[in-house]
């Protein structure tokens, strides 16, 4: 197993497969950005294969496919192949906007891929217009009906709560989720870049307090993923909503994740700028016992705790470039 200096056991890693994007949401790229990693120092799919495969081998056991948007990376569904079948590889993910979805469901599906996240943050056309910078809801839409004819069972809507944006859609968007089985999550934003600092966020453990009574909602103990969000389910079991606080009630005591960039660098937090570069040991022909020896160096560099709220600036690298 990995266990950090706080003996925070570390059994799930994202791995981003591109930092290239075709939105621009607000929160996430700044308009004109154009600083994006150059294709020839991407992870190849050997690569990935290899550093998926060291941490199986050291405990870990979930596994979520990021970007950018990784539906832009070429042949995904032969990579999520190759991982689906990797010894220790017991949950593997995706978390997509969406736009690309409908066309790559089937083949995702067939290749082992698990479960789907999807970003919708309003069920208005001219609101996710506004925060993604492009006329793409019809295209989720018609990727969420695909995804679900393609056998995909556990879908999570990912909505960033937005102060003065979209949260007078969540209660729109509760109703969607009910009638369609798919699982919200309300996320508040994180000061990630100079996009993320200028956004307000909005404190989700308040709404929470609005919704109970009238879902009859009650904390759940189910497992829902690997990730940080705290769930919750209606009485009548058709509804399930997971918070996820990084600024409100951050979860740094119970954090068990660390991200790869799509060039190969670990993000031990993603809050802080404690990293370690994985390609060139993979250049330089390392075997698997060095890979396996660099990632356990890797995880007693995490740190304690994020500093969103002491210094929301702190952090340069947008949202993107870390794999969300």
């Amino acid at each position: 197993m990995l266990i950090d200096r706080f003996h925070r056991r570390i059994d799930y890693l994202r791995i981003s497969v591109t930092d290239k994007c075709d939105l621009r949401c607000s929160y996430c790229i700044p308009q004109g950005f154009t600083e994006f990693e150059k294709p020839a120092n991407w992870l190849s799919f050997a690569d990935i294969e290899r550093v998926v495969g060291a941490f199986a081998r050291l405990g870990v056991s979930r596994f979520r496919l990021t970007g950018g948007e990784p539906l832009l990376r070429k042949n995904l569904s032969q990579l999520v192949a190759n991982l689906a079948v990797l010894s220790g590889v017991e949950d593997l993910s995706l978390t997509t906007n969406g736009t690309q979805l409908s066309r790559f469901a089937y083949d995702l599906r067939h290749a082992g891929l698990n479960r789907l996240n999807v970003s919708l943050d309003s069920l208005r056309r001219e609101c996710v217009q506004t925060i993604s910078g492009k006329d793409s809801y019809e295209q989720v839409i018609k990727s969420l009906q695909v995804a679900r004819a393609a056998g995909f069972e556990q879908i999570k809507i990912n909505m960033v709560a937005l102060p003065g944006v979209n949260i007078d859609d969540i209660e729109e968007m509760v109703g969607f989720c009910i009638a369609n089985g798919f699982i919200l999550r309300l996320i508040e934003v994180m000061p990630m870049g100079k996009s993320g600092w200028k956004q307000d966020y909005f404190n989700l453990l308040e709404l929470i307090e609005n919704l109970r009574p009238k879902y009859q909602l009650h904390k759940s103990n189910r497992i829902y993923g690997g990730g940080p969000a705290k769930y919750w389910e209606s009485a009548d079991g058709r509804f399930t909503l997971g918070l996820i606080t990084p600024r409100s009630q951050h979860f740094c005591a119970t954090c068990n994740r660390v991200r790869m960039t799509v060039d190969g660098t670990l993000y031990l937090c993603l809050g802080q700028e404690h990293s370690v570069a994985l390609k060139p040991l993979l250049q330089a022909g390392c075997s698997d016992a060095e890979l396996e020896q660099a990632i356990r160096q890797a995880i007693d560099l995490k740190p304690e705790k994020h500093e969103f709220n002491e210094h929301p600036e702190k952090i340069i690298r947008i949202m993107a470039k870390t794999g969300g």
